[in-house]
This record gives C-alpha cells, sequence and structure tokens, in this order.
C-alpha cells in the first residue's frame, strides 16, 4: 500500500471503522502524488462531525474518577484529539508531497500511533457507557493547525505544542487512575504518554532542522508561533513534566523557560501595568516641564513592578520593562503563586483584551496603553482613557474629601507663595511644630518638619524649590504619630466605593513608607489602646458608609482603586485623636497590594508586606526571605539578581 492510499482513507472516509483501520506498518511512498488544498472539515460520520461548539470537558478531579460518566466523558473529548491528530498527519503527507521522505515515514508512523489511542480510547469509553458521537466534537485543533502552510508549521502547532503538553496531561492522570484503581485506564494513558515522548522527539528533530540556526530553541520555537497559540499553550492542564521533555530531546533551557511561561487560557486577559511614579508625572506635566525620574525613583519602578503580580490572576497579562529571571519566576511558582502572563505592549496588539488596569492613570500610563485602547472588549469597565485631573493626584485632593466630610478644622492649608507658606508655618510653630507637604509628594517624600531650631532660610530656599516644581505646598501641624492605617476601595461603574479592607501602615520616624500588616481582623493588628480608642470613635461607620458617600461625589466617573490614609496621634494632654484624612490616593497602592497578597495565602493567616533596602539587607536574611511560601514564612517577590535599591518581601505569619 501506499502512504498516500492510507492517508486519504483517514482523511476523507466517512465511517469510524474505516478511518481507525489500522495502515500497515510499512508502506511505499514512490508515489506521493500532487499536493491537495485543505478541506474545510475532515471526513466523518454525521455524529462524528466537528464544530467550534463542541463540548470541552473540565477534566474530573481524583474524587470523580471513579464515576463512570465522568470518566467516559473525559474520554469522549480525548478520543477525538487522538482522531484529529491521525486526520492532520494525513492531511501533512497529502498537502506536503515534497517533504523530505525521512520527515514523511516519521509522519505515517505516529499516524498509525494516532489511530491505535483512538481506538484505545473508544473501546474504554464504551465499558464506561458512552459511545463515540454521543457528545459534540469540537473542531479547536483542526481550526489551528490545518490552515499550516509548511511542514515546519505542523511540527510547531501539533508535536511541540499540543502533543508536547499531552507528556504533562497523560503522565498526570496515568498516576491518578491508578490510584483509584482504574488500571485500564492508567494502562491507556501510560501508552500514549510513552508514544507522545517519540511524537515531540520526531518534531523536535526536524524543527531544529528547519529553524533559524542563530535561534536557541526557546527563541525560534516562540517566533513560530502565532496567535492564538502561544509558547504556553505547550503545556498541559496538569503537573509540568520536566523529565518527559528531557526524554524527548527538549534541552534544559527551553524547558526552564517553558515552565514559568504564561497565556490567558480563556478568559481575555486584564492588562496591569506597574507606574509608581504617577505623582512625578503629573508635577512635571503641571510644571510644563520634560518628566526626568531620579536615580531612586527608575530603581523603584524596575525593581519593583513584579508587585502586581499581586493584583493579577492566571489568566491576565503584566507588562514589564526588565522581566526577572526564569530562576525567580520557577521560585514563585514553587511559592504558590500563579503567574500571569508577562510579557510587552507589542506582543498584546490585536488581542482581545478584559481591560487595563495601571499602577494609577497618570499621563505615561495613557500613552503606554493608548496603542491596546481598540483592543479591549466594550463590555468592561476599565478602559483607556485620557490622564485623570491633576488636582486628583496632589495633597488637594484630600482636603477636598476632609470639606466633603464636615472636617475642615483638620485641613492643612494649601499655599502657593513662600510667604503665605511661611505665615502658616509661623502660626504653627507658636503651639508646636510644622510639617509642610508637596502637593505631589508620595510615601512619605517631599515632607520637611519645621520646629525652631530651623533655619529660617534654609526653610524658604526647600520652599522655594519645591513650589518651584510642584507649584503649591501643604503647611500642617506636625502631629505626634502613634499609629498610621488605610482603607482601601474599588469604585465600580455606578460610582460606587466598595471598602477592599483595611491595612496597619509601617512607617518610619519622619512618615516614610516602609510596609504593611493585614489580617482577617484588623482590629486585632492595633495596638490594644488604640484599637479600643478607634472603635469608640466609629470608625468602621467612617470608613464604611461616610467616606464611600463623599468619594461618589468627590470623582466623578473614576472607575478603579482608591486608599485612604488615616492616622491616630496623640494630643499634649495624653490623649488620643484621629486625623481622619491624611491622604487621599487615586491609585494603587501598597496597602492594597498587601490585601491581594493576604488573599492568595493560606486563609485566616496575618501578613506582613515589607521593602527593604538591598544594600541593608546580609546574605542570610535575602536567604531568610526565600525561605517560605503562601502557606507560611517569607517570599521574595521581585528577583534579588536584578534588583538595584529595593528588595519586597511577603510574610505569613500565625
Amino acid at each position: 500500500m501506499q502512504m498516500r492510499e492510507a492517508a486519504e482513507r483517514i482523511l476523507f472516509a466517512e465511517t469510524l471503522e474505516e478511518k481507525l483501520l489500522l495502515a500497515p506498518a510499512l508502506a511505499s511512498d514512490d508515489a506521493p502524488g500532487k499536493a491537495i488544498l485543505t478541506p474545510p472539515s475532515p471526513g466523518r460520520p454525521d455524529e462524528l462531525r466537528i464544530c467550534e461548539k463542541g463540548v470541552r470537558v473540565e477534566f474530573p478531579g481524583i474524587h470523580r474518577l471513579d464515576d463512570d460518566r465522568e470518566r467516559g466523558t473525559m474520554l469522549h473529548f480525548l478520543a477525538n484529539h487522538e482522531l484529529l491528530a491521525s486526520e492532520l498527519m494525513a492531511l501533512v503527507l497529502l498537502k506536503f508531497p515534497d517533504a523530505p521522505k525521512e520527515y514523511r515515514a516519521g509522519v505515517y508512523a505516529a499516524m498509525r500511533e494516532e489511530q491505535m489511542h483512538t481506538l484505545m480510547y473508544v473501546r474504554r469509553m464504551k465499558e464506561c457507557g458512552i459511545a463515540f458521537g454521543e457528545l459534540p466534537l469540537n473542531d479547536y485543533f483542526w481550526r489551528l493547525i490545518a490552515p499550516m502552510e509548511t511542514p515546519m508549521d505542523f511540527v510547531t502547532r501539533l508535536n511541540l505544542t499540543f502533543e508536547q503538553a499531552n507528556l504533562d496531561f497523560s503522565k498526570h492522570y496515568a498516576g491518578l487512575f491508578r490510584e483509584v484503581g482504574d488500571t485500564s485506564t492508567a494502562a491507556v494513558l501510560e501508552k500514549i504518554y510513552q508514544d507522545e515522548i517519540g511524537h515531540v522527539g520526531h518534531g523536535l528533530k526536524w524543527f531544529r532542522r528547519w529553524k533559524d540556526q542563530g535561534s536557541t530553541d526557546w527563541q525560534a520555537f516562540g517566533k513560530s508561533l502565532n496567535f492564538p497559540l502561544a509558547p504556553a499553550k505547550a503545556k498541559g492542564l496538569a503537573p509540568f513534566n520536566a523529565d518527559g521533555r528531557r526524554l524527548a530531546g527538549l534541552d534544559e533551557d527551553f524547558i526552564h523557560h517553558l515552565e514559568v511561561c504564561e497565556q490567558s487560557r480563556g478568559r481575555t486577559p486584564v492588562v496591569h501595568w506597574f507606574n509608581p511614579g504617577a505623582e512625578d508625572q503629573v508635577m512635571a506635566a503641571v510644571s510644563g516641564k520634560p518628566f526626568q525620574p531620579n536615580k531612586m525613583g527608575l530603581a523603584l519602578e524596575e525593581d519593583l513592578e513584579l508587585l502586581m503580580l499581586a493584583v493579577c490572576r492566571r489568566d491576565d497579562a503584566l507588562l514589564m520593562r526588565r522581566p526577572p529571571s526564569n530562576e525567580h519566576l520557577a521560585y514563585l511558582k514553587r511559592a504558590g503563586f500563579d503567574l500571569p502572563e508577562i510579557t510587552t505592549r507589542e506582543a498584546l496588539r490585536d488581542r482581545k483584551l478584559g481591560g487595563l488596569r495601571p499602577w494609577a492613570w497618570s499621563p505615561d500610563a495613557c500613552q503606554q496603553l493608548k496603542p491596546l485602547a481598540s483592543d479591549v472588549s466594550p463590555n468592561v469597565p476599565w478602559q483607556w482613557h485620557d490622564p485623570l485631573p491633576s488636582l486628583w493626584f496632589s495633597k488637594e485632593i484630600g482636603i477636598e474629601l476632609e470639606k466633603r466630610l464636615g472636617l475642615e478644622g483638620e485641613s492643612g492649608a494649601v499655599c502657593r507663595t513662600v510667604d503665605h507658606a511661611m505665615q502658616e508655618i509661623t502660626r504653627h510653630l507658636e503651639s508646636g511644630q510644622a510639617l509642610v507637604k508637596a502637593v505631589h509628594a508620595c510615601a512619605g517624600r517631599g515632607h520637611l518638619r519645621v520646629n525652631h531650631e530651623s533655619k529660617e532660610a534654609d526653610t524658604r530656599l526647600w520652599l522655594e524649590r519645591t513650589l518651584a516644581s510642584h507649584h503649591a505646598v501643604v503647611v500642617e501641624p506636625w502631629l505626634d504619630r502613634v499609629a498610621d492605617f488605610s482603607a482601601l476601595y474599588e469604585m465600580d461603574a455606578a460610582g460606587n466605593a466598595n471598602l477592599i479592607g483595611l491595612t496597619v501602615m509601617e512607617n518610619d520616624a519622619a512618615g516614610r513608607f516602609l510596609g504593611n500588616r493585614v489580617g482577617p481582623k484588623w482590629g486585632s493588628l492595633l495596638e490594644p489602646e488604640v484599637a479600643a480608642f478607634l472603635f469608640k470613635q466609629g470608625i468602621l461607620d467612617f470608613v464604611e458608609s461616610r467616606v464611600p458617600a463623599a468619594l461618589t461625589d468627590l470623582l466623578p466617573g473614576y472607575i478603579g482603586p482608591l486608599g485612604l490614609d488615616l492616622m491616630v496621634h496623640r494630643r499634649p494632654d495624653g490623649s488620643l485623636a484621629l486625623k481622619h484624612v491624611v491622604e487621599l490616593n487615586v491609585r494603587l497602592t501598597m496597602g492594597r497590594i498587601a490585601l491581594e497578597l493576604l488573599k492568595k495565602s493560606t486563609p485566616q493567616r496575618s501578613g506582613r508586606f515589607r521593602i527593604h533596602r538591598v544594600n541593608k539587607v546580609s546574605s542570610a536574611e535575602l536567604d531568610e526571605f526565600r525561605s517560605g511560601s503562601l502557606d507560611g514564612g517569607k517570599v521574595l517577590l521581585n528577583d534579588p539578581q536584578s534588583a538595584q535599591a529595593f528588595l519586597a518581601v511577603w510574610e505569613i505569619g500565625a
């Protein structure tokens, strides 16, 4: 028999019996014939015709594997994939008659094995009480692979993508079926697993022969796939099987890259981007000067962009300027994180997106994300929009919130000249000390504490420099800080500010941010005296009711995260007092990062998020930072190998 004859029967026959009539082990390739055009679909009996709306199964967990119906449904889904694989291999033989004889012989041998795989699945599902064709069959493999233009397309799409993914699935489920005593199904999957190693190896051999010889296997593989295919599709929905890939001949570089590579598997991805210099960007726009980040600002941006991992879900995408090493990503996976797709803006073009979520909608974010605006589904709330008003990135927005809450007595004075600021400072010095804040400062930076020992000339010089760039400062009394905390909100499309949670902030003596503590019971994180005072003050009603009502009117049209910082301070007489609004952040905050990390961690545990300076961390501390997981202990969030100035650590406590 000629290979062509066997391939035509397998591709075009309209009965299952003909399709699964095993091709002879030896067949001649003397008459490969002319190349055919790709048919719209393979020949099938009516009950086995493929369609886009075919059943996609949820693979059962071990507790459901002993249910015949569940098992049969899974086998039905897999049998269609094996039948499609044999049909696609037949298509290769008919579509590329001029391909190398050795390559065609390998495809022919694999085609026979796919016939056998289908037969094994059909027999086993029949024993489970399900007939092949009883459920609708999807055409996913056919749609993505059949349009191939070269044998290289087939190698990358089927052998190195879908068959490689089966190295994970078949091995994992074979083990699960053995655990529940179903040795028959386990034997089928074990046979398929061994054959798939050979199929991937055959494809890899020709991939290496046909690829750009100046590229690594991983680089060439990524370049060869077009959306919706991507390297991440070469992993099955099962534990990653590095050993099987080694047996197939894949190298360690390829395996390490693939292990941490992710892409959405169905839900349209929300795109996240870290731009912590939002206030500085706005300050530059207000002053009319080009934005020029300083060294520490750049380090913050580059070191900590992986913090967005906290707000990403598995199918989301994270834009990164400098992706972390594969080693660090593998470490995060072992620690329990579901990694998002780490990608670039260019790689996301023309893909359907589920929304855009930067750290803040400042001018840089709007510019960075605008090319993706048309790709966002119109039915989601997180659309691209113009930069938010500069007022929303200033200390003045907090003062506006105080007015709406009837708290004018707590407000500082907004000063736009040196003389006005000096007058306010002098007024506060009569009863204590003064604190001056640049209106676009954040995280405790851009603050000046003035007391009776401060030199007026130095204070004036600081004011002159600050007003030149910020155009305004806020002057308020220096308060004897006892505790800092924050309330985090998410504002929806209806204008409702929904409370996400509360955190306890850790700041240094100058008010600069160090970290956050979070837990299932916020009050238990506070000192008893402070907790008793706050609850007596009605703090929950304030953050749950009064603040959300005021935010709706204050921020018309805004959709996204918000953070309100509050402070307990001690009066000269020793009593406690509450400053209800320290500042309002119309953006993500580190407190929100801490809350989202807590959600990903073991339930009913408290957590602590801290940012450390690289130059103050010893090697012993670095080892400690990497000693835990989301189940407990410390996890180092960013890559220490590339960190310039900052290390972020998440710790799950008792």
